[in-house]
């Protein structure tokens, strides 16, 4: 085993090996810095759906297949698109609604089309210490 696999975190090694695998298992090829950007956008694009699925969940108070718990009247209604500037080109993300049309996303606001390079580093170094979709979202408040 080299020492960078030794002495990196359970957290990082994990993410080492769903990288691979994603590479490996989507025939990607990562040779020069445009296609290192295509793999995060697409990474950083999953990661804003995720936390954008989990602040409606906490605002709806239940999951999304957890009928049982849904103390609400409110429910999903399906996503609408967004295109979002980034250091890594313009995503296509998808923003979750509620069915009342209360729900207020917090890390991508109503008309906010722009997500900072600060944003973008935060959330990959949350993401890659291991964190998931709900910590991240509850950090970025």
């Amino acid at each position: 085993m080299s020492k960078r696999t030794r002495d990196e975190s359970p957290q990082k090694q994990a993410m080492r090996e769903l990288m691979k695998e994603y590479l490996k298992n989507n025939d990607v090829q990562v040779k020069n810095g445009t296609d290192v950007n295509s793999v995060m956008r697409d990474m950083m694009s999953v990661l804003l759906e995720g936390v954008l699925d989990e602040e409606l969940d906490e605002e709806l108070g239940y999951s999304k297949y957890d009928y049982r718990n849904k103390d609400t009247d409110n429910s999903r209604n399906g996503h609408s698109s967004k295109t979002i500037h980034t250091s890594y080109s313009d995503m296509e993300v998808a923003i979750p609604r509620d069915r009342n049309g209360d729900f207020e996303p917090q890390v991508i606001k109503k008309y906010q089309n722009t997500v900072t390079q600060d944003m973008e580093e935060k959330i990959i170094s949350m993401y890659a210490k291991g964190m998931t979709t709900t910590d991240i979202e509850s950090h970025m408040r």
